[in-house]
Protein backbone atom coordinates (compact mmCIF):
# COMPACT_ATOMS: atom_id res chain seq x y z
CA UNK A 1 0.00 0.00 0.00
CA UNK A 2 1.41 3.17 -0.86
CA UNK A 3 0.58 6.47 1.27
CA UNK A 4 0.53 10.15 -0.52
CA UNK A 5 2.41 12.67 0.28
CA UNK A 6 1.34 14.97 2.76
CA UNK A 7 1.83 18.83 3.05
CA UNK A 8 2.67 20.37 5.94
CA UNK A 9 1.59 23.94 7.34
CA UNK A 10 4.60 25.81 6.48
CA UNK A 11 4.03 23.84 2.38
CA UNK A 12 6.38 21.80 2.17
CA UNK A 13 5.98 18.17 1.14
CA UNK A 14 6.39 15.13 2.96
CA UNK A 15 6.65 11.63 2.11
CA UNK A 16 5.17 9.01 4.17
CA UNK A 17 7.52 7.46 6.53
CA UNK A 18 9.80 10.11 6.64
CA UNK A 19 10.12 12.14 9.60
CA UNK A 20 11.30 15.71 9.21
CA UNK A 21 12.51 16.15 12.61
CA UNK A 22 12.24 19.44 14.81
CA UNK A 23 12.43 21.19 12.20
CA UNK A 24 8.91 20.26 10.29
CA UNK A 25 7.56 21.64 13.71
CA UNK A 26 3.75 22.31 13.18
CA UNK A 27 1.52 24.85 15.40
CA UNK A 28 -0.32 21.70 16.61
CA UNK A 29 2.93 19.73 17.03
CA UNK A 30 3.04 20.63 20.78
CA UNK A 31 -0.66 20.13 21.82
CA UNK A 32 0.30 16.06 20.39
CA UNK A 33 2.95 15.90 22.59
CA UNK A 34 0.89 17.02 25.87
CA UNK A 35 -2.05 14.60 24.55
CA UNK A 36 0.83 11.74 24.56
CA UNK A 37 2.04 12.86 28.08
CA UNK A 38 -1.63 13.84 29.39
CA UNK A 39 -2.85 10.12 27.91
CA UNK A 40 -0.31 8.58 29.96
CA UNK A 41 -1.28 9.84 33.32
CA UNK A 42 -4.74 9.58 33.17
CA UNK A 43 -4.68 5.86 31.48
CA UNK A 44 -2.30 5.46 34.54
CA UNK A 45 -4.28 6.34 37.34
CA UNK A 46 -6.96 3.33 36.91
CA UNK A 47 -3.35 1.07 35.07
CA UNK A 48 -2.40 0.67 38.76
CA UNK A 49 -6.26 0.27 40.17
CA UNK A 50 -6.37 -2.62 37.64
CA UNK A 51 -2.80 -4.53 38.16
CA UNK A 52 -3.93 -5.14 41.36
CA UNK A 53 -6.80 -7.34 39.88
CA UNK A 54 -4.85 -8.88 37.05
CA UNK A 55 -6.36 -6.83 34.64
CA UNK A 56 -5.22 -4.41 31.79
CA UNK A 57 -6.79 -1.54 29.93
CA UNK A 58 -8.98 -3.50 27.11
CA UNK A 59 -10.59 -5.03 30.78
CA UNK A 60 -10.98 -1.02 31.49
CA UNK A 61 -12.62 -0.06 27.86
CA UNK A 62 -15.09 -2.88 28.21
CA UNK A 63 -16.25 -2.89 31.75
CA UNK A 64 -16.69 1.59 31.24
CA UNK A 65 -18.83 0.80 28.29
CA UNK A 66 -21.18 -2.11 29.65
CA UNK A 67 -21.34 0.03 32.79
CA UNK A 68 -22.54 2.79 30.58
CA UNK A 69 -24.71 0.66 28.53
CA UNK A 70 -26.45 -2.31 30.10
CA UNK A 71 -27.16 -4.51 27.99
CA UNK A 72 -25.15 -3.83 25.55
CA UNK A 73 -24.97 -6.77 22.42
CA UNK A 74 -21.66 -8.16 21.72
CA UNK A 75 -22.05 -6.53 18.50
CA UNK A 76 -22.15 -2.97 19.55
CA UNK A 77 -18.82 -3.31 21.92
CA UNK A 78 -16.83 -4.83 18.84
CA UNK A 79 -18.21 -1.99 17.12
CA UNK A 80 -17.63 0.85 20.01
CA UNK A 81 -13.62 -0.78 20.45
CA UNK A 82 -13.10 -1.47 17.04
CA UNK A 83 -11.03 -4.39 18.36
CA UNK A 84 -11.15 -8.53 17.03
CA UNK A 85 -14.18 -10.78 17.99
CA UNK A 86 -11.13 -13.07 19.23
CA UNK A 87 -9.73 -9.76 21.38
CA UNK A 88 -12.91 -9.27 23.22
CA UNK A 89 -13.18 -12.60 23.75
CA UNK A 90 -10.30 -13.42 26.09
CA UNK A 91 -11.07 -9.82 27.54
CA UNK A 92 -15.02 -10.94 28.36
CA UNK A 93 -13.76 -14.54 29.64
CA UNK A 94 -11.71 -13.03 32.51
CA UNK A 95 -14.41 -10.44 33.54
CA UNK A 96 -17.25 -13.10 33.53
CA UNK A 97 -15.34 -15.91 35.32
CA UNK A 98 -14.16 -13.39 38.27
CA UNK A 99 -17.64 -12.34 38.19
CA UNK A 100 -17.16 -8.64 37.02
CA UNK A 101 -20.21 -8.90 33.76
CA UNK A 102 -22.85 -11.23 32.51
CA UNK A 103 -23.70 -12.32 29.81
CA UNK A 104 -27.78 -12.99 29.35
CA UNK A 105 -29.69 -14.46 25.88
CA UNK A 106 -31.28 -11.50 24.16
CA UNK A 107 -35.35 -11.56 24.41
CA UNK A 108 -36.41 -10.88 21.21
CA UNK A 109 -32.92 -12.47 19.63
CA UNK A 110 -32.12 -15.29 21.21
CA UNK A 111 -28.83 -15.66 19.07
CA UNK A 112 -27.72 -11.89 20.55
CA UNK A 113 -25.53 -11.78 23.82
CA UNK A 114 -26.15 -8.87 26.01
CA UNK A 115 -23.79 -7.96 28.49
CA UNK A 116 -24.43 -6.48 32.46
CA UNK A 117 -22.24 -5.78 35.24
CA UNK A 118 -22.63 -7.29 37.91
CA UNK A 119 -22.65 -5.35 41.62
CA UNK A 120 -18.83 -6.04 41.40
CA UNK A 121 -18.44 -5.13 37.91
CA UNK A 122 -20.22 -1.66 39.08
CA UNK A 123 -18.09 -1.06 41.57
CA UNK A 124 -15.11 -1.62 40.39
CA UNK A 125 -15.87 0.37 37.28
CA UNK A 126 -16.99 3.35 39.95
CA UNK A 127 -13.30 3.47 40.96
CA UNK A 128 -12.08 3.52 37.65
CA UNK A 129 -14.11 6.38 36.42
CA UNK A 130 -13.74 8.25 39.63
CA UNK A 131 -10.30 8.58 39.54
CA UNK A 132 -10.34 9.60 35.92
CA UNK A 133 -12.89 12.18 36.63
CA UNK A 134 -10.88 13.37 39.63
CA UNK A 135 -7.82 14.15 37.25
CA UNK A 136 -10.09 15.70 34.73
CA UNK A 137 -11.57 18.03 37.49
CA UNK A 138 -8.18 18.60 38.56
CA UNK A 139 -7.01 20.12 35.43
CA UNK A 140 -9.64 22.22 35.01
CA UNK A 141 -9.07 23.72 37.93
CA UNK A 142 -5.73 24.17 37.73
CA UNK A 143 -4.95 27.70 37.88
CA UNK A 144 -2.19 26.37 34.65
CA UNK A 145 -5.27 25.04 33.02
CA UNK A 146 -5.98 29.26 31.68
CA UNK A 147 -4.83 31.21 29.15
CA UNK A 148 -1.00 32.18 29.73
CA UNK A 149 1.87 33.69 27.75
CA UNK A 150 3.52 32.09 24.89
CA UNK A 151 0.78 29.21 24.09
CA UNK A 152 -1.41 28.95 21.11
CA UNK A 153 -3.84 31.53 19.54
CA UNK A 154 -7.40 31.31 20.95
CA UNK A 155 -9.06 27.78 22.25
CA UNK A 156 -5.77 26.05 21.33
CA UNK A 157 -3.89 27.92 24.66
CA UNK A 158 -7.03 26.67 26.87
CA UNK A 159 -6.07 22.99 24.86
CA UNK A 160 -2.62 23.48 25.47
CA UNK A 161 -2.77 24.14 28.91
CA UNK A 162 -5.43 21.42 30.27
CA UNK A 163 -3.79 18.72 28.31
CA UNK A 164 -0.49 20.04 30.64
CA UNK A 165 -2.91 20.31 33.94
CA UNK A 166 -3.57 16.54 33.09
CA UNK A 167 -0.19 15.57 33.62
CA UNK A 168 0.72 14.86 37.42
CA UNK A 169 1.90 17.56 39.03
CA UNK A 170 5.49 16.81 39.81
CA UNK A 171 5.83 15.59 36.39
CA UNK A 172 5.17 19.64 34.41
CA UNK A 173 8.57 20.99 34.95
CA UNK A 174 10.25 17.87 33.24
CA UNK A 175 7.86 17.89 29.97
CA UNK A 176 7.91 21.50 30.17
CA UNK A 177 11.91 21.38 29.59
CA UNK A 178 11.79 18.25 27.11
CA UNK A 179 9.09 20.75 25.14
CA UNK A 180 11.33 23.93 25.46
CA UNK A 181 14.65 21.44 24.19
CA UNK A 182 12.72 20.80 21.31
CA UNK A 183 11.33 24.61 20.42
CA UNK A 184 15.09 25.62 21.10
CA UNK A 185 16.66 22.82 18.44
CA UNK A 186 13.71 24.12 16.12
CA UNK A 187 14.68 27.98 16.46
CA UNK A 188 18.30 27.05 15.57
Amino acid sequence: MTLPATQTAGGATSEPGHHSGAAGQSPGDDLIELLFFAYRDFVGDPDRILAQYGFGRAHHRVLHFVDRYPGLTIAELLDILRITKQSLNRVLKDLIEQDYIVQKTGTSDRRQRLLFCTDRGTALAGDLIRVQTHRVTRALADPAAGPAEGGLDGGAISAQNFLLAMIEPEERAAVRRLMARRARSVAR
